[in-house]
């Protein structure tokens, strides 16, 4: 097993822990469900006490499980909501994750949720705000909080440094670990216009704990992360890279609508390895920036 990085382990190859899917793993022995540990989505587990309760005991007795939410707005304006952190500490006790989990962005403002994960200002002044809120978090919570990177469509005049320094120097200060969401990156990089490489490159390795993986919807003049597709071809590169610079992290497929089955979600998986080993697709997309350009 590769060295841990905050006491936690490279987990292998895992899958979000979906509703379509709950009938197939209830009726397969675990040791046949072909997946090495399952992230849930938080949210849809809090003062949940119903069937996907139950699956979910069920899995997490058998597999690693992560918990990854989006609704913890650490970038908001608003005070941390600490009811909702009370009952992810909560959740946390039922399921014993390997982690918790969130995103680099705001969520809402005056106590509304506007359910999107929302992009902020990259400032000297945002940062220290966001450090601070992740060192109240991880007290609250008794944890070190794990941030992904979000996929984003506008940028701020006002930004003072590329997102991929905000990062390293987020996790650094607040001694968090990171998600680096290698989807996210060619979807924001196409949009902006940036180098994803660069952006990888960039990201201290010893501070990305998982990886995600997706596939956008294509627009023409944007991407939108709609986690409703296979992984482009032009995310594969990015992603070897992302493993070869860390020594091997855990990696999570997304996949959140038009959800397909079981047998086709792990092909789609089982790429993940092959690509570590050394397969690449026969004739790869450009990198998004040079597409962009």
């Amino acid at each position: 097993m590769d060295e841990p990085r905050f006491g936690l382990p490279n987990l292998g190859d895992g899958v979000g822990l979906r509703e379509p899917h709950f009938p197939h793993l209830m009726a397969t022995a675990p040791a046949d469900w072909g997946v090495d540990w399952f992230e849930i989505i938080s949210e849809n587990f809090l003062d949940h006490a119903g069937y996907a309760a139950h699956v979910l005991e069920v899995v997490a007795a058998h597999r690693p499980v992560v918990m990854h939410g989006v609704s913890l707005s650490i970038g908001g304006a608003d005070p941390l909501d600490l009811a909702y952190l009370d009952k992810l500490a909560a959740l946390a006790d039922r399921v014993k994750p390997a982690w918790i989990s969130d995103h680099l962005c705001w969520t809402g403002v005056a106590g509304l949720n506007t359910h999107d994960l929302l992009p902020l200002p990259l400032t000297e002044a945002t940062l220290a705000h966001v450090v601070d809120r992740v060192k109240a978090v991880q007290d609250r919570l008794g944890r070190p909080l794990i941030l992904e990177n979000p996929s984003s469509y506008l940028e701020f005049r006002s930004s003072q440094m590329p997102e991929w320094e905000f990062l390293a120097r987020m996790a650094q200060a607040a001694d968090c670990g990171l998600l680096l969401d290698v989807n996210n990156v060619h979807v924001s990089a196409f949009n902006h216009g940036f180098d994803p490489e660069t952006y990888v490159e960039a990201i201290p390795a010893e501070r990305i704990v998982q990886t995600h993986l997706a596939g956008p919807s294509d627009f023409g003049t944007h991407l939108m992360d709609t986690h409703d597709a296979p992984v482009p071809d032009a995310v594969w590169p990015l992603y070897a890279r992302v493993q070869a610079r860390t020594g091997g992290v855990s990696t999570l497929l997304e996949w959140d609508a038009d959800i397909p089955a079981w047998p086709d979600l792990l092909a789609e998986l089982a790429k993940a390895r092959a690509v570590r080993e050394g397969w690449r697709p026969a004739a790869p997309s450009p990198t998004a920036a040079r597409a962009h350009g």
